[in-house]
C-alpha cells in the first residue's frame, strides 16, 4: 500500500508497477472494454468536454484493478435485469492528471489534492452512468457527469421520476457488488478494496 511522506504520496513508477504485478497479479490494471460484456465508454477526459475544457488523457480507455473489474462484471449482469447497461465516464486516472485537475478545481469536495492522491489513481474508483440496453442511448440521470452543484448529490431531491429510478438502479447494483458511492456525486463509486492498491502514474 502507498505511504504518505512529508513530500506527498508515494506514487509507483512504471517499473515498480510491473514488479508489483509479477508478485501480485490482482494489482494489474485491466481494460474494462475487454472484461465487462456490453459496457459503453464516454471518457470525457479524453475530449475537451470536461472541467478543464481540454483533453486530459491521450486516449479514451477505462482501466481498473482486476478485482474491481471482475466485480463490475457482476454489476453489469444485475443491471441487465432492468434493461440497462453501464456507461463509463472515467476509471483509472494517472496521478499527473489528478495534479492537473487540482490546479483547476482546488476543492476537495470535487477533486483529490495532489498531496493525498485519488482513489482513481489506484485503479479502484470509477464514474458511471447508464444506457438503455436495447438502444444504447443514455438513460436520464439527475445531472450530467461532473456537475458541480448540489443536484449531483446522491440523495438530492427533487429529481424526475425516471432519473430517480435510474439512480436507484445504479446505486443498488454497485452497492451489492463491492462498490461504495461517494454521496457528493451520484456517478462516483470506490471499490471496497481501494486501500490495498498503490497510487500509479502509468499513462493510459
Amino acid at each position: 500500500m502507498s505511504e504518505l511522506t512529508p513530500a506527498g504520496p508515494r506514487v509507483l513508477s512504471a517499473a515498480e508497477y510491473r514488479q508489483l504485478v509479477q508478485r501480485h497479479p490482482d494489482h494489474a490494471l485491466v481494460n474494462l472494454a475487454e472484461v465487462v460484456p456490453g459496457l459503453q465508454l464516454d471518457i470525457r477526459y479524453a475530449t475537451p468536454h470536461n472541467l478543464l475544457g481540454e483533453p486530459l488523457y491521450d486516449r479514451a480507455a477505462a482501466l481498473l484493478a482486476r478485482p474491481a473489474a471482475l466485480d463490475l462484471v457482476r454489476v453489469q449482469a444485475a443491471l441487465a435485469r432492468h434493461g440497462a447497461s453501464l456507461l463509463v465516464y472515467d476509471a483509472y486516472r494517472p496521478y499527473r492528471a489528478t495534479v492537473r485537475l487540482w490546479e483547476k478545481v482546488q476543492d476537495e469536495q470535487y477533486a483529490a489534492p495532489p498531496w493525498r492522491g485519488s482513489r482513481h489513481n489506484r485503479g479502484a474508483s470509477l464514474d458511471v452512468g447508464l444506457v438503455d440496453l436495447a438502444t444504447g442511448r443514455p438513460l436520464p440521470m439527475p445531472t450530467d457527469f461532473d456537475d458541480l452543484t448540489p443536484a449531483a448529490h446522491t440523495a438530492y431531491e427533487p429529481v424526475s421520476a425516471p432519473a430517480r429510478r435510474h439512480r436507484a438502479w445504479l446505486l443498488a447494483a454497485m452497492s451489492a457488488h463491492g462498490f461504495v458511492n461517494y454521496p457528493g456525486e451520484w456517478w462516483h463509486f470506490d471499490h471496497h478494496r481501494w486501500a490495498e492498491f498503490d497510487l500509479l502514474d502509468i499513462p493510459l
